[in-house]
């Protein structure tokens, strides 16, 4: 329902300035109509909750960012390995087939393996140890939210324990002053 009444060739006009969608782009707009309360409410969010919900999304946007890269890298990698040994393989054939003295391309082709060999087990390690250093930023992270959580809680214990305090000196100082006043009298 229409939190507003149209003029009653409303529909019709919007019926013909969309004449392939018509029935779609009312029924949109109605749907839109209907949930522009619920557009509403969510504006009522805190920013600073909202904003904090998008940083941990986009943390975890980042993190898998990260991951997928790295992911990346490891795979071409071993596809230029296994094409690497492709090559080799491949020259082995020709070699095999022609009576060509191709031991200097093998022994540069195998020292080329040799070094993307290594190459990879640096980039692997490297890898490792990006995945250790997210967790210990996760770990760390937890923590001072667990932390912040604790001492938040505490807090709001202080203020009703400080509360009740206030409130028992309020007592006794009108018991003091009632018991006074009865004393003059």
């Amino acid at each position: 329902m229409l939190p507003w009444s149209p003029d009653p060739n409303f529909f019709g006009c919007i019926r013909g300035c969309f004449p392939v969608n018509g029935a779609l782009s009312l029924s949109l707009f109605v749907q839109y109509q209907e949930d522009a309360p619920d557009i509403k409410d969510m504006s009522k969010f805190k920013p600073h909750i909202l904003l904090s919900q998008e940083n941990t999304q986009i943390r975890d946007l980042q993190q898998e960012n990260r991951e997928l890269w790295v992911s990346l890298e490891e795979h071409q990698d071993a596809l230029e390995l296994i094409m690497s040994k492709y090559r080799k393989q491949m020259l082995q054939l020709m070699v095999a087939k022609k009576a060509v003295d191709a031991e200097p391309v093998l022994k540069a082709h195998q020292s080329h393996s040799a070094e993307i060999e290594s190459q990879i087990d640096r980039i692997c390690e490297m890898g490792e140890v990006m995945r250790k250093a997210v967790q210990v930023d996760d770990d760390q992270f937890c923590k001072i939210q667990e932390k912040l959580a604790q001492l938040e809680l505490e807090n709001k214990e202080l203020r009703e324990l400080l509360s009740i305090s206030s409130e028992s000196l309020q007592v006794r100082k009108e018991n003091s002053m009632d018991t006074a006043s009865q004393a003059i009298k």
